[in-house]
């Protein structure tokens, strides 16, 4: 069994945590993220340490789910979150003109991706010529589904590896029809 919701959460010393009954709110001084968490979890805050707990043992999954919410606030408000996509393929790219991301992935037309409110979005090119598409913002949650929405648009395809795939993901190449000859 796991033993998540039972750590204790540490406040970095920049980072204010304001906690009214089951609205919890995050500030520093640049940002803020705020969260209500669901009925029967309370939440007790001492000087920088965090404590969650819940008003009974049929609760105690919204226990471990609260804990790690507040954790993956305080951490992105603190010092952010950070995923990397790649892009493979010879005329494959993306490009940056104002709030979207403009694909060009060899369809009949460019596919405009809209970019979320607290999200920044860079693109660069590595020396073998693929894109990096790197996305920086303070929550967990609007990172990685952005990411995974950007992937969705061209998944890795198995053959010759050509699409949008995260940029620590291993993808196995099949061999296909020649091979079985």
């Amino acid at each position: 069994m796991s033993k998540i919701g039972r750590k204790l959460i540490t406040v970095p010393e920049n980072v204010e945590v304001t906690i009214n009954g089951l609205h919890v709110a995050v500030k520093w001084p640049k940002w803020n993220l705020e969260r209500t968490m669901p009925a029967g979890v309370i939440a007790k805050q001492d000087e920088k340490m965090i404590e969650v707990s819940v008003e009974s043992d049929e609760l105690k999954n919204l226990r471990w789910l609260s804990r790690t919410l507040i954790n993956n606030m305080i951490i992105g408000v603190a010092d952010g979150y950070e995923k990397k996509l790649l892009i493979i393929w010879v005329g494959y790219g993306a490009q940056v003109s104002g709030k979207n991301v403009v694909f060009s992935l060899w369809y009949a037309h460019k596919v405009n991706f809209a970019i979320p409110e607290w999200l920044e979005v860079k693109i660069e090119q590595d020396v073998k010529g693929n894109t990096i598409i790197t996305i920086n913002g303070i929550s967990k949650e609007l990172v990685g589904e952005a990411a995974a929405k950007m992937r969705q648009l061209k998944k890795p395809e198995p053959y010759k590896g050509k699409g949008i795939r995260y940029f620590d993901e291993f993808v196995k190449i099949k061999a296909g029809k020649s091979a079985k000859k």
